[in-house]
């Protein structure tokens, strides 16, 4: 059974920066990606980033420049460095790892961990 444990999170003022970690116990052997989610109170997660064992990244449109996903294969960890944070970035932030298909499109997996609290206020 994988499990994926978030770390990092916290209050920070807006504008500043924040940097997230997911660690994995292991690979699903079904994977080839891992990803950065959030969810606020009220709303569905929405995904921001993917990163592919490969190396290969895609975000969403509303973090693309202000967001930065890496990973540490050898510790198969995945990382979401945060900039200028804005007090709309307050939510939970979770990590998942799942597919990245040909199209592109990141599919998610029943593998999540139980996220960490970002809050952005001054």
């Amino acid at each position: 059974q994988v499990k994926l444990v978030e770390s990092g999170g916290g209050l920070v003022q807006p504008g500043r920066s924040l940097r997230l970690s997911c660690a994995a116990s292991a690979r699903s052997f079904t994977s080839n990606a891992m990803a950065w989610y959030r969810q606020d109170p009220g709303n569905q997660r929405k995904w921001l980033a993917s990163i592919t064992y490969a190396g290969s990244t895609t975000y969403a449109d509303s973090v693309k420049d202000r967001f930065t996903i890496s990973s540490d294969n050898a510790k198969n960890a995945v990382y979401l460095q945060m900039n200028n944070l804005k007090p709309e970035d307050t939510a939970v932030y979770l990590c998942n790892m799942g597919r990245v298909a040909s199209t592109g499109d990141y599919y998610a997996s029943g593998f999540w961990g139980e996220g960490t609290l970002v809050t952005v206020s001054s």
